[in-house]
């Protein structure tokens, strides 16, 4: 006969682990539950993005391209895409799948909270240009509609996000695409970087190493199925032909403009000890809590900044700012614009 005790002491051990898994909102099977719900929306979301982006480049989407785009198998995909379907935001076409009207207001809604919050890291973070994209990902399956038009109101209406991207309206409103590949730039010809591709990863990584970004203006040099060469404020750049195909930039023909990328661009980090220089300007690359930290150390244009000393190492270098030592490395440094006086 079985011990009154130990069976009640097993009895409420079983009862236990019910209440663990099952008690409402936090029992493990409720949350394992919203995980695979979250897991469906997110993989639709994305998917409707990704269809998003190939209507707006005018290409055709297929099963294999959103596979790719999303790292699921074709079969997954294939789901997927019958999923849209069911819920009337996707439809099947000659050219491959093709976005509803309910699908397309739905894929720029996910568009618009993601560019937003770019804007939002890029402008009001100190996170490294790499991480933005992956960030927003998150993110961007986080914010209703009402939060992300409270972020956009908080910012100013941004009409673009970091990387050159139009972010839509509340109504859902962008632009129709502008500009053409780096590539394509004709030698000789001046050009306003409009936009960087920030995928592949690795690829951005790359650009952004070189200090690209909107709103830069680089003149081609030379071009060849090797290499890409141009010139942006002052320094050559060599590009591999696959790099420079995701930037993309808008030709300009005002002679203002051309003789504007003549001048000669002279860096802080060019400074010998001893010698002085007068900030002309702050590089667009200078971004979020990095710029702001340079200006509230009185580094604006019209300062007069002296090398004191550099490290050992020869990075950082001490500089003399409105009557303060201060220390900067040479990737600060560098992205401060002066013109050279006599000391």
């Amino acid at each position: 006969m079985v011990d009154p005790i130990i069976a009640l002491s097993i009895a409420a051990a079983g009862l236990a682990v019910l209440w663990v898994l099952f008690r409402p909102v936090k029992g493990y099977v409720w949350q394992w539950q919203r995980a695979m719900q979250l897991t469906e929306r997110v993989l639709i979301e994305d998917a409707l993005k990704h269809l998003y982006d190939y209507e707006y480049k005018k290409w055709s989407c297929t099963l294999q391209s959103m596979s790719g785009a999303l790292s699921i198998e074709g079969d997954r995909a294939a789901k997927l895409a019958g999923r849209l379907e069911e819920l009337g935001l996707v439809k099947s076409s000659g050219q491959g799948l093709e976005l509803t009207d309910e699908g397309r207001s739905y894929a720029l809604r996910m568009v618009r909270v993601h560019r937003l919050w770019e804007r939002y890291l890029a402008d009001k973070t100190g996170l490294p240009a790499q991480e933005w994209h992956s960030e927003a990902e998150k993110q961007e399956h986080r914010l209703s509609q009402g939060e992300a038009n409270a972020l956009a109101e908080q910012m100013g209406h941004p009409r673009f996000d970091p990387h050159g991207d139009p972010i839509p309206t509340a109504s859902g409103e962008l632009p129709s695409p502008r500009g053409i590949s780096l590539t394509d730039l004709p030698r000789g010809e001046v050009a306003e970087i409009v936009h960087l591709e920030d995928e592949p990863a690795a690829i951005f990584a790359q650009l952004v190493a070189q200090r690209l970004h909107p709103g830069m203006q680089v003149r081609m040099l030379d071009s060849s199925p090797e290499r890409i060469r141009i010139v942006a404020e002052g320094d050559e750049i060599f590009l591999a032909p696959v790099v420079a195909a995701n930037v993309t930039v808008v030709p300009l023909a005002q002679p203002g403009e051309v003789a504007e990328k003549e001048r000669v661009y002279r860096t802080l980090s060019e400074l010998s000890p001893g010698e002085e220089g007068k900030v002309t300007a702050l590089s667009r690359a200078l971004r979020g809590l990095q710029r702001r930290r340079l200006m509230d150390l009185g580094i604006v244009p019209g300062t007069v900044i002296r090398a004191e000393m550099r490290s050992a190492a020869g990075d950082p270098t001490a500089y003399k700012i409105r009557g303060a030592t201060i220390a900067l490395r040479k990737s600060q440094s560098d992205l401060i614009y002066i013109e050279k006086r006599d000391a």
